[in-house]
């Protein structure tokens, strides 16, 4: 099997010989706005496919400065469908378990790059899953924001199959015998041990992948190419699972594909593994992963039952007060459970009424959890104790402003609650009158509120930045972090450590910020990320639709 890892053999400058015509007639279709979405690129071998496509994704024209679309390079020799599209997707900057979310997330994704983004596919007649790649590709080329030129050699299925029932423009190179393809391909390389974990993690992720989707593929196993299926319990499918390995790697896909320490990969498959994985595996993966800047603490993925799994996480929230120690986590049917900090073994549920689904929840210091439901309306589960006259005029006041005016984010500390709107401002209801700042361009995704000797207010939102706000004073001009992607959650609180804040975005990246100074980490758990909460012990909580992990930092 050829390696995936790509080895390109041009300088960039100009076109390699022989294929001037080519470059001229892709140039031509780049700068076409009429013509089609795909590309495609055919030839013999040595006509000089791969290095066309090679010069395309560096050339600019001299003299032009103004910004260009993105061009994004895809060697697919040797790939899967699954690894291709988890290439794909990071590069993009969006996250997909599986091709169809993929097109998808592409098609309805928030982060909008200028122009439309190119897509150069290579060797598409050597990749390990021609056929599924060629379904992929014609799915992308009906997506509005994405072009794609694909490199298939002449005399293979796959430049038929494209050309079938669509607008294509083809770049013929045969007969340019001067061209070069570009470097010879590897010989066949070696197949790393796929149940050994030090193996998988030091090798090619991408090959890795595609003998994990090929040989589960030959075993029967169901999913392979939907995205990761069901992980086995003990005892089923052990030999194919490798003892929970594969199913770890098709869960945390994504991330482990990425360019990345072993340390790092070895802690995101820690992460993943199922409580029904051969026990050898986790003092191994985390020997490995000593050098990563992350602990982990605890995960639970679906499938597990000691404790069991639970749930879908929508919303989290780390409780103090009274319910201190206990993690609040919300699902896609409206239900609140509570679970131990420690283990996240259960610990009951949140007794509330509110129909249709919570889209924020925020314990105030008293014991209340205030919840925010898809309408954007506000609404009180009281804790035990009975609550302060003040307090409950001040909530009364927010739900009737949130009637009137829906919010899209929602936080709570003493005598104050946060709201964030649609528009891109932060709402700071308190005790001594309303405050506001007109934070964000679009909608405010998320907000946290931190009681500190100067309380300040977090807020994120989908123009990307992470804002700080204290109420009654000026918004700081500048971000705390800013990145292409829009935010989708967001939690600060007091540590021993100092201020923390996690911050998740849309295409997958969680960063735990310190804000009195040292280093930030991140961590890509691989699938998409829900929401996150920082614990008052300083440990980062990351929730998605099959998992909830706990890590702790190092430092």
């Amino acid at each position: 099997m050829p390696s995936a890892t790509p080895s390109p053999a041009w300088d960039g400058r100009r076109p390699a010989t022989g294929t001037e015509a080519g470059a001229t007639a892709l140039l031509g279709w780049l700068t076409d706005p009429d013509a089609p979405r795909l590309c495609l690129v055919t030839g013999a071998p040595g006509s000089g496919k791969t290095a066309l496509l090679g010069w395309l994704a560096t050339y600019a024209r001299a003299g032009r400065p103004r910004r260009r679309a993105a061009r994004v390079l895809v060697p697919l020799a040797g790939q899967s469908a699954l690894g291709a599209t988890w290439t794909i997707a990071d590069r993009l900057g969006v996250v997909a378990r599986a091709p169809g979310d993929l097109v998808h997330a592409l098609a309805t994704s928030e982060a909008r790059p200028a122009g439309r983004t190119v897509l150069l596919l290579t060797d598409l007649h050597d990749a390990a899953e021609p056929a599924a790649l060629t379904e992929l590709i014609a799915e992308l080329a009906g997506v509005g924001r994405i072009r794609l030129v694909v490199e298939a050699r002449s005399g293979t299925p796959a430049p038929g199959a494209l050309r079938t029932d669509r607008r294509v423009t083809v770049v013929d190179l045969d007969g340019d015998a001067d061209g070069a393809d570009g470097p010879a391909r590897e010989g066949t390389r070696p197949q790393p041990d796929l149940s050994d974990p030090v193996a998988v993690c030091t090798a090619d992720p991408l090959l890795v992948t595609t003998a994990y989707v090929t040989g589960s593929a030959a075993a029967g196993l169901p999913g392979t190419l939907d995205g990761p299926e069901p992980p086995a319990r003990p005892g089923e499918n052990a030999a194919e699972d490798h003892g929970g390995l594969r199913a770890a790697w098709m869960r945390a896909g994504q991330s482990l594909c990425r360019e990345q320490a072993p340390a790092e990969r070895a802690l995101v498959l820690l992460a993943a593994l199922g409580d029904g994985a051969d026990p050898r595996l986790r003092p191994a993966l985390a020997e490995l992963a000593a050098a990563a800047p992350w602990r982990l603490r605890w995960a639970r993925h679906r499938g597990d039952l000691t404790p069991p799994w639970p749930g879908p996480v929508t919303v989290l929230g780390a409780a103090g007060g009274p319910l201190e120690g206990t993690l609040l986590v919300g699902d896609r049917t409206g239900a609140v459970r509570l679970l131990h900090e420690a283990d996240a073994s259960p610990a009951g549920r949140l007794a509330h009424t509110v129909p249709g689904r919570i889209t924020a929840l925020a314990p105030a210091p008293d014991g209340t959890v205030l919840l925010l439901d898809d309408r954007g309306r506000l609404h009180t589960v009281r804790g035990a104790a009975p609550r302060a006259p003040y307090l409950e005029r001040l909530t009364e006041a927010v739900s009737t402003t949130l009637a009137r005016h829906p919010g899209t984010a929602l936080a709570a500390i003493a005598g104050s609650v946060v709201v964030g709107d649609r528009l891109g401002s932060v709402h700071a209801f308190g005790l001594t009158g309303l405050h506001q700042a007109a934070s964000h361009s679009g909608r405010v995704t998320a907000v946290s509120a931190v009681d500190s000797e100067t309380p300040f207010v977090c807020s994120g939102g989908t123009d990307g930045t992470v804002r700080m706000w204290t109420p009654g004073r000026d918004p700081r001009p500048e971000p705390l972090t800013e990145r292409a992607s829009p935010v989708v959650s967001l939690h600060a609180t007091q540590t021993p450590h100092g201020p923390l804040v996690a911050v998740a975005w849309a295409d997958g990246l969680v960063a735990l910020h310190r804000l009195e100074g040292g280093r930030t980490l991140s961590f890509r758990p691989g699938p998409p990320v829900r929401a996150v909460a920082v614990t008052g012990s300083g440990s980062l909580l990351i929730g998605t639709d099959e998992s909830l992990v706990c890590l702790a930092p190092k430092s």
